[in-house]
């Protein structure tokens, strides 16, 4: 018998409460029973994004809510900068490109953050930007991008906003987003909300309500406008993931019963330990200076095949971690922290990782990185 465990950082593993409240039979979305369910998410999801304004709920992947934070916000002719440090910062130039929208890539180097001194000269240069898109946790890259500054600067232009993927940073790390001025953020289902993939998230500032009212771009299914009509009313404009939904007022309950507070110091708990671990180990971050709490990017040393060590991670122990992607694929391995993880789970992915690469020929003393861990772990 063998045991299966979900390491990488989306999808990853979900609180059995919640598997068990999602088979339940299912009930029709236009009953009074689902929009008590809709009316207790609502509310959740606005202590989550720390926010007063309503969060739009579609049934989709995350990138759902990346393209409506396109074709929503922007208009023919319009003007964006992209922050571009991974696949999923690509990805927003991918989205303004398939909308016809004119944008200015910021490249950073893979595995460091943006400095948001170049944002600013970038705006001061070309007032005509109308929005700054970036992450604010890199998932192909372990990154973790300084919102905070961001805003702070795009904050001084009237008719410019910040939209920041957060799918790996809400529930993560503390992003506050009405005391920053965040403007527009989107998230999704698989992360820290401890839920399968299939909805997607997006929640707007005032600023950025203007932004939708003259906004002339194509959309239908994605459509803000016609999104906080229905929610405003416990409804979706369309049929949603109704086993989803009853999963979601679930974990936000236990987001909720932990606190925001507990959630971001267990994932800095977690995110520390598996840190000191791999470098009690003698190996390399991928993202050394600003590491995100959600995942680890760890670098393969010299002689060892990373792409045969993940596939070894689940052919001897039954355990799924993320390989690089694109120019890091078979460089580096994610190992997740991001959702429904605790301490022993840490000690154990550290474990099946020691005796990966012991069996590889890496040298080290068996423990190393599981003492190290455990160092961290037992502390307060």
């Amino acid at each position: 018998m063998e045991k299966k465990y979900l390491f990488s950082p989306g999808p990853t593993m979900l609180p059995p409460e919640v598997l068990l409240k999602m088979a339940e039979p299912i009930m029709h979305h236009r009953e009074p029973e689902f929009e008590k369910i809709f009316s207790e998410i609502r509310e959740g999801l606005k202590y989550v994004f720390q926010t007063k304004n309503e969060v739009l709920i579609f049934t989709s992947s995350g990138t759902g809510s990346m393209e409506g934070a396109v074709s929503n916000l922007l208009s023919k002719g319009d003007k964006a900068l992209v922050v571009r440090g991974g696949k999923f910062g690509e990805r927003w130039g991918e989205i303004c490109k398939a909308y016809g929208i004119e944008f200015i890539p910021i490249d950073v180097e893979w595995g460091r953050a943006v400095d948001p001194e170049w944002i600013q000269e970038i705006l001061e240069s070309d007032p005509s930007i109308r929005a700054v898109y970036t992450q604010a946790s890199e998932t192909s890259t372990g990154v973790k991008h300084p919102i905070k500054g961001i805003a702070e600067i795009v904050k001084k232009y009237d008719d410019t906003i910040i939209v920041v993927d957060a799918i790996t940073g809400i529930g993560v790390f503390d992003i506050p987003m009405d005391a920053w001025g965040l403007d527009v953020v989107v998230s999704g289902s698989q992360k820290a909300l401890m839920l399968p993939p299939g909805l997607a998230f997006a929640a707007l500032s005032d600023k950025a309500w203007k932004f939708v009212e003259r906004s002339d771009l194509p959309k239908y299914y994605f459509d803000f406008k016609k999104e906080l009509k229905s929610a405003k009313k416990n409804q979706s404009s369309y049929t949603p993931a109704i086993s989803l939904f009853v999963g979601l007022r679930e974990t936000l309950n236990m987001i909720r019963k932990e606190g925001l507070e507990g959630v971001f110091r267990r994932h800095e708990k977690l995110a520390s330990a598996t840190r000191a671990a791999v470098k009690a180990l003698g190996l390399e971050l991928f993202a050394p200076e600003t590491p995100s709490n959600a995942l680890t990017a760890i670098k393969i040393p010299a002689g060892i095949d990373g792409l045969k060590l993940q596939d070894l991670f689940f052919e001897k122990f039954g355990i799924t971690v993320a390989e690089g992607q694109d120019r890091a694929k078979g460089k580096i391995i994610r190992i997740a922290h991001v959702g429904y993880y605790e301490r022993l789970d840490m000690v154990m992915v550290i474990s099946a990782l020691e005796m990966l690469l012991k069996e590889m020929g890496y040298a080290f003393e068996l423990g190393t990185g599981v003492k190290a861990a455990e160092e961290i772990l037992m502390g307060p």
